[in-house]
């Protein structure tokens, strides 16, 4: 298995290895005039926003680095377009799934079958990739995608032989057993072992070692690496776009309590407890609810905050790290995303994880807790009355970087990047097998 610890001291990516990564101009890929580095990302986005985020959030790094790739996004938020993408950034927008209740999907917005949908994501995934012909496919957690739809887009993309693919993982997918089980059920291995060259574990194993707790083949774990957390990233432009936004949100920000439910599909019972609570002195409390919370909800959570002068409520904020980095304490779900940038930015912090239908975001959130990082708080426990004890404690946490969690994962992408360009591909080492396998 690959050592992420080779990485920890890696600053910044060296330049003589990221230029040497830049695949020769081939005529065969090519449009007109020099090709330049194409990288494609795929996020499955069934609830919420964290996917197409961390994937966004990728894109940044990667853009930032010496290799300066042109970067194509394909996604299935339409709010992506509020997300104002840097230069060489450009995005599809996949007709959208919602997931139940119970983990199963259908449309979100068309009233069309599953199997209609499907086969429009997968016909639009397909076309994209057959003419943008990437050199590096991100592919966001699941192997074949939302739904199976990326099975037909990789046999395509293995026979064309020239991209690279990545299944990038988040530290935590779900209980071992049930990934174990799922895994097996849907031959994801295989699947690995068949279209992709590179697994990249956003996370560190120290906190969570996903392929001993998956009991990874030996053959997947080989192919895997531990990038570290995905930390804060914002590059300069973005943060001067952004400088006035605080401004227009038109709070006090001498004490800040933030509570953010993510998407806010499933966060009512978090945003309205939080409605309810007794403020310190000199403090405000800002909501924010995310696109996905229901109307009536929203309705209800506006109507409240009209009687409490120190509250604010916004109900969509593409980049939230720079209300998160004024923040004195945050509450929050436990997703991915939100936590990272938490811990990079050093903040007290309560998470009150989701318990289905994946446990993924209460695993994480005990295992950190246990770290002494953050504070945790079981959804059914969650009143106005608990909310308010823990603001009243003292602020006793530790730095997350005192206590050896790896925050890096996106000052190391780059470099991994380099590192994939300049291996063999999948498709390479394959017909070399079966040339060997002729011959012998």
């Amino acid at each position: 298995m690959s050592d992420f610890l080779s990485y920890n001291n890696l600053d910044a990516p060296n330049e003589k290895i990221l230029m040497e990564a830049v695949p020769r101009y081939n005529p065969i890929f090519a449009n007109t005039g020099p090709h330049r580095l194409r990288v494609a990302l795929y996020s499955h986005d069934t609830m919420g926003l964290g996917h197409i985020r961390r994937n966004l959030a990728i894109a940044e790094a990667l853009v930032s680095c010496q290799l300066r790739p042109i970067i194509l996004l394909l996604s299935g938020v339409r709010e992506i377009c509020a997300f104002n993408l840097p230069a060489c950034v450009d995005s599809i927008v996949l007709p959208a799934l919602y997931k139940n209740g119970d983990g199963s999907y259908r449309s979100r917005y068309l009233d069309v079958t599953l199997n209609e949908l499907r086969l429009m994501r997968e016909t639009i995934i397909t076309a994209a990739l057959e003419t943008f012909v990437p050199d590096v496919l991100i592919v966001d957690k699941e192997p074949t995608g939302a739904i199976g739809e990326l099975r037909k887009p990789l046999e395509a993309l293995r026979l064309h032989g020239h991209t690279r693919c990545v299944l990038g993982l988040r530290d935590v997918l779900d209980e071992p057993l049930a990934v174990q089980k799922d895994w097996s059920l849907h031959n994801k291995h295989e699947v690995i072992r068949r279209y992709y060259d590179a697994v990249w574990v956003y996370g560190d194993a120290s906190v969570y070692n996903l392929v001993q707790e998956y009991r990874l083949p030996h053959d997947v774990a080989a192919m895997t690496c531990y990038t570290g957390y995905l930390g804060r990233f914002q590059s300069d432009a973005i943060e001067k776009r952004e400088e006035n936004f605080l401004k227009s949100v038109g709070l006090k920000l001498e004490r800040l309590v933030i509570c953010t439910v993510g998407g806010g599909q499933d966060g009512e019972r978090l945003a309205e407890a939080f409605m309810e609570i007794d403020l310190p002195p000199d403090t405000c409390g800002l909501l924010m609810t995310g696109p996905y919370m229901s109307s009536d909800t929203r309705q209800r959570l506006h109507t409240r905050i009209s009687t409490r002068p120190s509250f604010r409520l916004i109900d969509f904020a593409p980049r939230p790290i720079s209300l998160l980095q004024q923040a004195d304490c945050i509450i929050t779900m436990g997703g991915y995303n939100t936590i990272c940038e938490a811990l990079s930015l050093g903040k007290r912090l309560l998470v009150v994880p989701r318990v289905s239908p994946r446990r993924e975001q209460l695993i994480r959130a005990e295992r950190m807790q246990e770290l002494g990082l953050l504070d945790m708080l079981h959804p059914d426990a969650v009143t106005p009355e608990a909310l308010n004890g823990w603001l009243r404690k003292r602020a006793n946490h530790c730095s997350p970087v005192g206590k050896g969690i790896d925050l890096n994962g996106m000052k190391r992408l780059p470099g991994l990047l380099a590192e994939l360009l300049n291996a063999p591909s999948k498709l390479a080492i394959d017909n070399s097998t079966r040339r060997r396998e002729r011959v012998g």
